[in-house]
């Protein structure tokens, strides 16, 4: 039996299987709000009989879009607008839904990844993005205001009352995410984080945030629901933030009740040197596994269904995510269960699709 097509819990909630489909932005939000493309792009996903389908970063607060595109979970408006495209996937489809809660920091008010160009100004609807120091990513990106005590205070809130919207939108899992360089990693890291106060300097004052900010979600999103962090297991820089950081997060995360950990790298820092190659992440999922032991997800550069069911069978993670290759292939998922003698989920309306030589594939109840 595939185990990679085996049910899997994230606290109280259950997944069919272990195929998660990850966060991927697609910076087509008008003012924040989830819009027709989000509909139809969700919608084809929530045919895919992953087990999970985690919605893309969706901000905080305005300040916390990656760009002016991005979608948002701030007020009333991005809240129904969000809900509609979840009610219109729900009316179709029983796979469960998770929404990647975030705020981009100092990496906030960029243009799309396919237009040319730095920062986008105030002038053409960018903003002031903030940063627990005032350190630039890069030149192409604008120089952050430092934090006050007060606005982080305010960030904390705006991370629950994103938490308590998506509880009414629909949303079964929320992922905090903590990683890709963005602003609770950007406290997390000693790289970004030059702050002197009680949220900078020593590995506890660093990761105070993102424990804050999980302790707050988790104390206003229904027990019955699950909540998750996604991190940065290395900067993939001399000095910066490492797995030994990591797992001593991991610990205090579980001690907080997360449910599960979604273990990426690097995106703190322009010097980062990544040693690209399939399941070049996976060893961090492994190692939190084994000494944390809260239920994992690895990501990045996984692609074929036999190296997947490998990450999942020899207990390198729980769960395995797929980005880009959900993109490109929204049928991934089918696919794979094809390959591995398992059955998936799918719409009455597609019982006929299967070719001759993997009949029943489908669950057909």
């Amino acid at each position: 039996m595939s185990q990679l097509f085996t049910p899997v819990k994230l606290g109280s909630v259950s997944l069919p299987n272990r195929v998660i489909i990850a966060p991927m932005c697609q910076y087509s939000a008008v003012d924040g709000k989830a819009n027709d493309w989000h509909t139809i792009h969700y919608g084809q996903l929530a045919f895919s009989g992953a087990g999970l389908l985690i919605v893309e970063a969706t901000a905080v607060e305005p300040e916390g879009r990656i760009s002016p595109h991005d979608i948002g979970l701030w007020d009333n408006e991005t809240e129904q607008a969000l809900t509609s495209t979840i009610q219109a996937i729900k009316k179709h489809s029983s796979i469960p839904l998770g929404v990647q809660l975030a705020h981009a920091g100092r990496k906030a008010s960029m243009p799309r990844p396919w237009e040319a160009g730095s920062a986008v100004t105030p002038e053409n609807g960018g903003w002031q993005p903030v940063a627990p120091s005032a350190v630039a990513f890069d030149k192409h990106f604008a120089r952050p205001a430092a934090l006050t005590i007060e606005r982080i205070e305010s960030i904390v809130a705006s991370f629950a009352h994103a938490a308590k919207r998506a509880d009414k939108a629909g949303f079964d899992v929320i992922e905090v995410h903590a990683a890709h360089g963005y602003l609770l990693h950007q406290f997390l890291s000693p790289l970004s984080n030059q702050r002197q106060d009680q949220y900078g300097g020593s590995l506890e004052n660093r990761m105070r945030l993102t424990l804050e900010v999980f302790a707050a979600i988790r104390k206003v999103f229904p027990s019955n629901k699950a909540v998750g962090v996604r991190i940065s297991a290395t900067d993939w820089v001399k000095n910066g933030w490492d797995l030994a950081q990591s797992l001593v997060l991991c610990q205090k995360l579980q001690e907080l009740g997360c449910d599960f950990i979604h273990v990426s790298s690097g995106g703190l820092s322009a010097e980062q040197n990544i040693p690209l190659s399939p399941n070049y992440q996976v060893p961090f999922a492994r190692k939190i596994k084994e000494q944390i032991g809260m239920p994992t997800i690895a990501v990045g550069l996984i692609t074929e269904p036999e190296q997947a069911e490998a990450i999942v069978a020899t207990g390198d993670a729980d769960m395995v995510a797929l980005g880009r290759g959900m993109l490109y292939n929204p049928h991934w998922a089918w696919h794979a269960a094809a390959a591995l003698g398992a059955q998936i989920n799918a719409p009455k309306q597609y019982w006929r699709a299967p070719p001759h030589q993997v009949k029943g594939l489908f669950i057909e109840d």
